[in-house]
């Protein structure tokens, strides 16, 4: 059987290897039928890849686009499903992290995409100021419709590298770090943006008996950082392959 995610209007299925393209797109004419909000059936041709994570995707069925309206936590967002990564089952961890949020705080969020955790803390939180920060053009244009399309006044699209960013734009009382499956953890960065006090929600990639290693490679960033930390919970938010797991820690900085 295929597996697949639905963004908004679009549906992108991954089939077996061996399946026939006649089968596939029987298969996505059938899926048009059974799902009346889906217009586009893609065929998902890679994996995301790439410092932007991003992927191929082939037309199966229904109009001819790559262009997704998708809606969660009552927000709304626009994006490119090539060239825009994005993952619908966040949902329920963008909403998580948003009602950590304190009234008047300054939030940052790296390696924002589209907005996806910018937009759902701004209309789920009495945040003051919410920095998204993302390296990809085309995710920050994308980014900036979104935050007029949800009207939020309170949300600031940066697009650079967030080694070059990051460190000009101040201090932040809670720092989200969205990361990718990427080599390089970050916190050194996140580290230098969070105030005294503050909080990270840092994302990491691994076994789950790669737990403790994790937990021992963040301990060890915070020393060399300078700063001490609490870790204050580990949270299992979501498989990513076989037994490989995104882990979100929340830490508090002193």
């Amino acid at each position: 059987m295929a597996n697949y995610d639905v963004v908004g209007n679009v549906a992108i299925v991954k089939f077996a290897r061996e399946d026939k393209l006649k089968e596939k797109k029987k298969y996505a004419e059938k899926f048009l039928k059974e799902h009346k909000a889906v217009r586009t059936v893609l065929e998902k041709a890679n994996k995301f890849s790439g410092r932007l994570r991003t992927q191929a995707t082939r037309w199966l069925a229904g109009e001819k686009t790559k262009e997704a309206l998708y809606k969660e936590n009552g927000c709304v967002f626009r994006l490119n499903v090539d060239s825009c990564y994005f993952s619908p089952r966040l949902a329920a961890e963008r909403l998580e992290v948003a009602k950590m949020v304190k009234k008047g705080e300054n939030v940052l969020v790296m390696f924002g995409g589209v907005a996806p955790f910018a937009i759902v803390i701004g209309k789920h939180s009495r945040a003051a100021r919410i920095v998204s920060v993302e390296l990809g053009r085309e995710c920050s244009k994308y980014a900036l419709e979104n935050v007029k399309r949800n009207k939020l006044t309170n949300v600031e699209i940066v697009q650079g590298d967030v080694r070059r960013k990051v460190p000009l734009l101040g201090k932040f009382d809670r720092v989200v770090m969205a990361r990718p499956n990427l080599r390089d953890s970050f916190l050194d960065l996140g580290f230098g943006a969070v105030r005294k006090g503050g909080v990270i929600h840092y994302y990491g990639f691994h076994p789950l008996d790669e737990r403790e290693e994790m937990i021992s490679m963040v301990q060890g960033e915070a020393l060399r950082a300078g700063r001490r930390i609490k870790i204050l919970r580990v949270k299992k938010a979501g498989e990513i392959g076989t037994k490989k797991y995104r882990f979100r820690v929340d830490l508090k900085v002193s």
